[in-house]
């Protein structure tokens, strides 16, 4: 079996270049022109890691193969093989994503071996990271989480210890992908996949002066990823810019024999990719819902409602019509139910959908049941009352479930409540003929990294219980240097749209700023 790499890697003797400013569209051009080659571009990305990592603490495996897989991309591309949009490209993904033969830990020492705890070691790689593969990216490296992505705020209770965030190192990182936000954000990888089922992809971004993709539920396989919800889990790309994170959601999304739910999303990609669509007049004239008590009654701050004044500014002089709190009066804000700050309605399913991922992992697996997690994690239960996931206790279909994990689980209330927000989601967008919505992603900026206080967001949990695709861009930055950003949310299906209106947004404002580092 391979073992993970130590985090260590000895500068390349190449010459030095600047990673900070990578796309991948200019790798793919830097490549083409000879200027610099995929082994010695993967070899600037771990000397960087090792300049870096250890204060940022983003990355926890490193993949023993990289340079030589990179060494693979130049041969074929030396043979004129046609090789794919990612070839040569270091990324990252998230650590709940399965790689064939190293660990998936979801940040439990109980859950990894070197710390004692149990190995959960795949046989297969998760359908998106062979995907990744297929085209030509060269994975670096799995990055850090919370123990069972239960932290939307931060990794700090990781068996690997807490991920800095890379803008702020002061403030939270934003969770649970946080390790993948700090890597993409760090210009340590040019992309990163993240995982979400509540904000895990949406917040790290916006907390990290990224862009970041929350597909619509069915776009994109999650099979091989270690689940909170089969029924909101979804897994998309981190990134610098969005033609990037377009790119990468090219990559990964639509129908897989492995993941039979994502035969929904045939027809519903765009026929000449996600990036067709990207130009810098998309914004005019479409339609866009401002955030108000109408979506959720839950005011921003003060500073963020000026600064939220000025990006309405900013989409209206691009050519956007902006239409005040269309939601008011439909009800839809009267749907969200959270347990403390979270809507966990969905997740009573975590019995059987971790059973089924245990069932995946194959035959020479350490843990082939929830019957064993449950037994293996006994010291720290995290059903019990001081447990992580208590609080699924207080829904009222997970005791059954929690009953009898390898039965199909009744999930008919959380049903009845997705087929609630998207009546009423695509009724209000039939009345007010709306392209999308526009909030800001957060309602205050970020809290400190030690404390009690979690990121407040606004599109959490309702975008995750309909499954509705968003895409978060920068859009500026707090008297204190926090970051400040936008999230875009549309109709099923509508990514292509949403990172045009991004897409056009980040060409106009260039509000993005290159984070000093600190290593």
């Amino acid at each position: 079996m391979s073992q993970p790499s130590p985090l260590r890697h000895e500068p390349p003797d190449s010459r030095s270049f600047d990673l900070t400013n990578l796309t991948v569209q200019n790798v793919q051009v830097g490549l083409a022109r000879g200027a610099y080659t995929a082994q010695s571009l993967v070899e600037a990305s771990l000397a960087r890691i090792e300049r870096y990592n250890s204060k940022y603490n983003a990355i926890i495996f490193l993949i023993p193969s990289a340079v030589e897989d990179a060494k693979e991309i130049d041969r074929r591309r030396a043979a004129g093989e046609c090789l794919g949009p990612l070839a040569g490209v270091p990324v990252v993904v998230k650590d709940t994503v399965d790689m064939a033969g190293f660990p998936t830990t979801a940040g439990w020492s109980l859950l990894c071996g070197k710390m004692g705890g149990v190995n959960i070691i795949p046989e297969r790689d998760a359908p998106v990271v062979a995907r990744l593969r297929e085209a030509g990216a060269v994975i670096i490296g799995k990055t850090n989480v919370p123990i069972l992505s239960s932290s939307g705020s931060n990794a700090n209770d990781s068996w690997a210890g807490p991920t800095l965030n890379v803008v702020i190192p002061d403030r939270v990182p934003g969770g649970s992908s946080s390790g993948t936000a700090s890597a993409v954000a760090s210009a340590m990888v040019v992309l990163g996949l993240g995982q979400e089922t509540g904000g895990s992809i949406q917040k790290p971004a916006s907390a990290q002066d990224l862009v970041g993709v929350k597909p619509t539920m069915c776009l994109v396989a999650n099979a091989g990823v270690f689940p909170l919800s089969a029924n909101r889990d979804v897994v998309g790309p981190l990134a610098r810019c969005v033609r990037d994170a377009a790119i990468c959601l090219d990559v990964i999304a639509g129908y897989t024999s492995e993941d039979p739910k994502t035969l929904a999303a045939v027809g519903k990609t765009p026929k000449e990719g996600y990036t067709s669509k990207l130009r810098g007049d998309a914004l005019k004239g479409k339609r866009l819902a401002l955030y108000g008590s109408g979506w959720r009654n839950q005011p921003l701050s003060k500073e963020a409602e000026v600064l939220y004044g000025r990006a309405k500014e900013e989409l209206e002089r691009l050519g956007a019509v902006l239409i005040e709190d269309p939601f008011a009066g439909s009800g839809f804000a009267d749907l969200r139910k959270p347990l403390s700050d979270f809507d966990a309605r969905g997740l009573e399913s975590f019995p059987y959908d971790l059973h089924k991922y245990f069932e995946r992992l194959g035959s020479k697996a350490e843990l082939k049941s929830f019957a064993e997690f449950v037994q293996k994690t006994e010291k720290e239960n995290p059903f019990e009352p001081s447990g992580l996931l208590y609080f699924l206790r207080d829904l009222p279909q997970f005791a059954a479930i929690l009953a009898n994990p390898s039965r199909p689980p009744d999930i008919s209330e959380f049903i009845d409540l997705k087929a609630m927000y998207l009546g009423i989601f695509d009724e209000v967008f039939a009345r007010h003929n709306l392209d999308a919505c526009v909030f800001p992603q957060m309602l205050r900026e970020l809290p400190p990294l030690h404390g009690t206080e979690h990121i407040r967001a606004t599109t959490v949990d309702e975008i995750n219980i309909a499954g509705l695709p968003g895409v978060t861009v920068p859009a500026g930055y707090y008297g204190s240097g926090s970051p400040f950003g936008l999230i875009f949310v549309g109709r099923m299906w509508s990514e292509a749209e949403l990172l045009a209106y991004a897409y056009a947004y980040e060409s106009a404002t260039r509000h993005r700023n290159v984070p000093a580092l600190d290593g």
